[in-house]
């Protein structure tokens, strides 16, 4: 664990600062996994514990959802020998395109870069389960999940974060002034 979060904190992957999440809540640390999977050898030595962990689970394919999830789903499909696939967002709904198929009988792996509050795997386990797959577990780098997510599959990372966050009313460096707040990440904050 100390040598994955080294490798995160020298790629730049994890952040000190002050950010706003996508929750719209406040945090002092932000996981920005992109700038680690930038480089494929770190991210597939980053990775192979977690391929490791869930080599025996009698998968067929990994998915993950764009955007963060694809780079994540190709490295360990790529270890483990498996087709990786990705959903997509169209008009505001999670999807599978592209040709991608998936069927009764396929036990697949949701794969993530960061899992906080669960949405986007949730939204890809509803998408697969109605095509008849079975989603068996969650793998992700980094597993930062906040006390209100729902996600009850099992989740496989190469590390746990406690990042903590704030209601923006109650933000202390807000209250502080002294660190200006930035939006790093791509989905439209609630």
């Amino acid at each position: 664990m100390e040598n994955i979060l080294k490798t995160l904190e020298e790629t730049g992957a994890l952040l000190a600062g002050h950010f706003l999440l996508s929750s719209g809540r406040h945090s002092n640390r932000y996981c920005q996994c992109a700038k680690l999977l930038r480089y494929p050898d770190k991210a597939a030595e980053v990775l192979a514990s977690v391929a490791e962990q869930v080599k025996n689970l009698g998968l067929t394919k990994v998915c993950g959802p764009a955007m963060g999830g694809i780079i994540v789903s190709y490295e360990i499909g790529r270890q483990l020998g498996l087709e990786s696939i990705f959903t997509e967002r169209k008009d505001g709904q999670m999807q599978l395109r592209r040709g991608f198929a998936v069927g009764k009988g396929d036990r697949i792996l949701i794969s993530e870069d960061v899992v906080t509050t669960g949405k986007s795997t949730m939204e890809t386990v509803d998408v697969l389960t109605a095509m008849g797959a079975e989603v068996v577990g969650v793998a992700c780098i980094v597993d930062r999940r906040s006390s209100n997510c729902t996600l009850t599959l099992p989740v496989y990372s190469a590390i746990k974060l406690d990042i903590e966050s704030f209601d923006a009313s109650e933000c202390p460096l807000c209250k502080d002034g002294k660190i200006a707040l930035e939006k790093p990440g791509s989905r439209a904050t609630i």
